[in-house]
């Protein structure tokens, strides 16, 4: 059966981070098994005709947002109701639902629109990392607010699953995230591409190091000077943010390469270019970084924390470290380069284990959750018809 959905985004193309991402795959998805979809999305801060007003035949509204640290907030738009009245819509998905996201959800439940809300981002974490811990009880408030009306929730992890029940919201099943593995395949390693880029980056070096994600303060990039002196050893920072001009001028220049954000083959090149992956931030909601990089298969040294600890096998695909040691990462990260077999038999570990996460795979559950939604909701309006 043919399905129309309403996707409402609280990020979208332009900016590249893991809602984007995982919302461009649905898409994907909904356009190859011909269904239809609208997208509902921010501004990007900018009355910018040049943003994209479509993806996959899919109509892309922009509402407005404003500007907070470095991200796009998008406002209610007063025609939501309209929007979702015309286009009539089967089910509803939010991604990582926070203002647009709640107003979109309560204006579902007023036109008895079945919603699927995907827990995306760790908005009481967040206020902690950004320096105003005294929002947290206000920002689990409001999650539980928004995710509460929802008819399904989907978070990535057991972990984020639990948090979501602690603040009384119900309807919680898990539902993570899917990897491409055919273009993040370890067979890039060997392109004339990668081996460019992996000379150019190595600066006559033996190893290679790297991160790929956002250059934001929950990340924890400037981490990275834990390791910047380790012998005969260079990195590579890939992604953009508000902490990138911070990061080049603390993180040494002779050893530290910053290349900016990269998509499709160019960063599948950048995976394959390294040695080992490396990830500091402890408040990661899942790690989408982390599953291309076993896919690409390159071990994984991440903090046990949060979504990583979902992700990674401890001393089978990487490793899990204490994120309070200071002295812990840098000695899992030695330890791997000190040992090509080690780093062989890790890398293929996590290639096996990415083979099971296709998006087409992960996708597929998404959609029978969407027929959930509307079966309930079908039941619930036919015991509301036979009550009045």
């Amino acid at each position: 059966m043919s399905l129309r959905v309403a996707i409402v985004t609280e990020s979208f193309l332009p900016q590249l981070n893991g809602v984007t991402n995982s919302v461009l795959r649905v898409c994907d998805t909904l356009h190859e098994q011909g269904h239809e979809a609208i997208i509902i999305a921010p501004s990007n801060g900018i009355a910018d005709l040049t943003l994209d007003r479509e993806y996959r035949g899919f109509r892309i509204i922009r509402v407005p947002a404003l500007p907070f640290r470095q991200f796009p907030v998008a406002m209610p738009s007063p025609f939501l109701s309209r929007i979702l009245t015309q286009f009539g819509p089967d089910v509803m998905h939010v991604a990582s639902p926070f203002v647009l996201g709640g107003a979109a959800i309560g204006v579902a439940r007023r036109l008895q629109i079945p919603t699927v809300a995907i827990y995306q981002t760790d908005l009481a974490g967040y206020s902690d990392r950004y320096g105003v811990p005294f929002v947290r009880a206000v920002a689990d408030r409001l999650v539980a607010n928004i995710h509460g009306n929802a008819d399904i929730n989907l978070a990535p992890t057991p972990e984020s699953a639990m948090y979501l029940g602690s603040l009384g919201v119900d309807n919680v099943s898990i539902w993570g995230r899917g990897v491409d593995i055919s273009r993040f395949h370890p067979n890039v390693k060997s392109s004339p591409g990668t081996v460019a880029l992996r000379k150019e980056l190595l600066r006559g070096r033996r190893h290679l190091v790297g991160y790929v994600g956002r250059l934001a303060p929950e990340k924890q990039v400037h981490r990275f000077s834990e390791l910047a002196d380790m012998r005969d050893t260079s990195f590579v920072i890939v992604g953009d943010g508000a902490e990138r001009s911070r990061l080049e001028r603390e993180l040494p220049s002779s050893t530290f390469t910053f290349l900016g954000a990269r998509s499709g083959d160019d960063l599948a090149r950048a995976y394959a270019a390294m040695d080992v992956f490396v990830h500091f931030g402890a408040e990661e909601t899942f790690g989408q970084t982390l599953q291309e990089a076993q896919a690409a298969g390159v071990p994984v040294v991440s903090p046990d924390a949060g979504g990583p600890k979902y992700l990674i096998d401890n001393g089978e695909t990487g490793f899990l470290v204490d994120p309070h040691d200071r002295h812990i990462t840098r000695r899992a990260v030695r330890f791997l380069l000190r040992d090509d077999a080690l780093r062989a038999r890790m890398g293929e570990s996590g290639r096996r284990k990415m083979l099971t996460r296709t998006w087409e795979a992960n996708n597929q559950r998404l959609l029978e959750h969407y027929r959930v939604a509307i079966r309930q909701s079908s039941r619930s309006s036919q015991r509301f018809d036979e009550l009045v």
